[in-house]
């Protein structure tokens, strides 16, 4: 299966900068794997694809503040992108320049708070605890979006029910979620189950294989509760489908399936993979070339998604985290 198999050209200027003002006026894209058929529509009118009974899946992964930028003592630009704890104050990172030194110390946020390179990716920061350094980093915008994070994104790229911190990247599917959405669908008997992944930065790590089956993937983090479990069987025995909200929450009810309730998985979906845990999805328009993209091939039959592909690209959709939706049924 070849890394080309994968690609499509994507104009630039429809790669979303910004939210949308209102979460849930972004443009859906309904997709039916059966008739091949394609709708578009709005998020607001999700519920018009759905049906009583049906169970909607979705990642309540919390986004931590885990961009820090900074300064040298040399007046040079610094950057970390903490990854994880290692232990105390001290991180894995992402750690821009390269070049940065052993022992250095970097200004982060105006002189507020500094770190010390404690070692390669290493980043040890002089702070009371966690929550200080949390305080003065920003979010961690994927670097497809050409600008510094603002204010608005601390909410925008944040799902309104994010609960369990510990994602460097949104489960970005949810994004379009308002509470008032989510309480009509709850009103027309659509039910509701969370589950967590933890979104590593492996997210944006590229395919580099040619042969993309010999792609290894990041281990994320994830808990399928019991809850969650029993949910997807009622929902089953109630003649309801099973509707994961994001790549994210599908390859956890994946990995659950396969028989892990919690701990990381390194899961790589691509086509040929038989599905066990969802009958639809719910995802955002993907780059090229990635494991995301990859997925929904999968998920939609890769001939099906590239027509759709094609059409959102026509009718000027706006693509990647803060862009529009797709719902594979």
């Amino acid at each position: 299966m070849n890394l080309s198999d994968f690609d499509y050209i994507l104009p630039k200027d429809l790669i979303a900068q910004y939210p949308q003002k209102k979460r849930d006026e972004a443009r859906l894209m309904v997709l039916n794997r059966r008739t091949r058929a394609i709708e578009h529509t709005v998020f607001s009118a999700l519920g018009a694809n759905l049906a009583a009974n049906d169970l909607l899946v979705l990642n309540d992964t919390r986004v931590l503040s885990c961009r820090l930028i900074g300064s040298r003592a040399s007046g040079g630009k610094a950057e970390a992108l903490l990854l994880g704890v290692k232990n105390g104050v001290t991180f894995n990172a992402l750690l821009k320049p390269a070049r940065l030194k052993l022992n250095e110390r970097i200004s982060f946020d105006s002189g507020a708070i500094f770190g010390v390179i404690s070692g390669r990716n290493e980043i040890t920061f002089e702070a009371a605890d966690l929550g200080e350094v949390y305080r003065h980093g920003c979010m961690p915008l994927p670097p497809y979006i050409k600008r510094q994070a603002e204010e608005l994104d601390r909410d925008y790229y944040q799902t309104v029910y994010a609960a369990v911190d510990g994602a460097v990247a949104a489960p970005t599917a949810g994004l379009h979620f308002t509470p008032e959405l989510i309480e009509r669908l709850k009103s027309s008997g659509i039910n509701f189950a969370y589950l967590t992944l933890h979104v590593g930065a492996g997210t944006f790590k590229p395919v580099k294989a040619m042969d993309v089956t010999t792609h290894k993937m990041d281990p994320e983090y994830f808990r399928v509760p019991e809850t969650c479990v029993t949910s997807q069987l009622q929902a089953r025995k109630a003649g309801g489908r099973v509707i994961a909200v994001g790549t994210t929450s599908l390859r956890a009810l994946e990995a659950r399936a396969a028989g892990r309730t919690t701990d990381h998985t390194d899961l790589f979906i691509y086509p040929g993979y038989e599905f066990k845990a969802a009958d639809c999805l719910l995802t955002n328009f993907h780059l090229p070339k990635t494991t995301l993209f990859m997925l929904a091939c999968a998920f939609g039959g890769q001939d099906l998604i590239k027509i759709a592909y094609r059409q959102a690209i026509e009718q000027k959709y706006r693509f990647y985290s803060y862009g529009d939706a797709m719902l594979i049924i």
